[in-house]
């Protein structure tokens, strides 16, 4: 599979040296049974600028500096959105008691608060102070969203949020089926929906005006 790429890049490279239009390229490769996607991806290789030979584009890369702080970056965000929605759910607990909630359970309320209290406070700064500085380098150098750790750590993202948004949805239902709603458990499945949808939505966003840009 790697010789066979290999190929294709050296015929893309050769074919726009030799002075062949992108459209002539793409329809012979095609014709010759090579994937659309495979065909965009060597093209998209080279910028369609005027040049006597074929100009790279610059490639993705992997920065440990940019590993690290990208780390730092989700690790916080998934901290502060689970904390969080923990939060929200004591508090949706609190003003909404269940009679059968045991006095040992509502001793361990006051200590979930204080852990997700905490969390919040702490986590929720370093992320935004990570999403700015990262934000101000992408604005001085936009090569730097070809990060392969920014790619790969944002997908994984959008993964886990649509993961929790699907089995939010699932309880739901399963719930709705078995009659079982009540405004406690409504109101916690909305704050599942509201962080897990929010950041889903924030990140597909982001790649969207990205690939326009590209």
């Amino acid at each position: 599979m790697a010789s066979s790429t290999q190929e294709l890049e050296l015929f893309v490279r050769q074919s726009l040296a030799a002075g062949l239009g992108r459209e002539d390229i793409q329809a012979a490769l095609a014709e010759a049974g090579w994937s659309a996607e495979q065909v965009r991806s060597a093209l998209d290789a080279y910028a369609d600028v005027a040049f006597p030979v074929p100009v790279p584009r610059p490639r993705p890369y992997l920065s440990a500096r940019e590993a690290f702080l990208y780390l730092v970056l989700f690790a916080t965000l998934y901290v502060a959105a689970y904390h969080l929605g923990s939060l929200l759910f004591d508090l949706i607990t609190r003003a909404l008691p269940d009679p059968a909630d045991s006095e040992y359970l509502r001793q361990r309320l006051g200590h979930s608060m204080r852990w997700s209290v905490a969390s919040v406070i702490i986590a929720f700064p370093v992320f935004l102070l990570m999403a700015r500085q990262l934000a101000r380098e992408l604005a001085r150098n936009p090569v730097k969203r070809l990060s392969a750790v920014r790619r790969w750590l944002t997908y994984l993202t959008l993964f886990v949020a649509a993961a929790v948004l699907i089995g939010d949805m699932i309880t739901l239902v399963y719930n709705l089926l078995g009659g079982e709603l009540t405004l406690r458990f409504v109101l916690k499945v909305l704050v599942v929906a509201v962080i897990a949808g929010g950041i889903f939505g924030y990140y597909l966003s982001d790649l969207r005006k990205e690939e326009r840009e590209a």
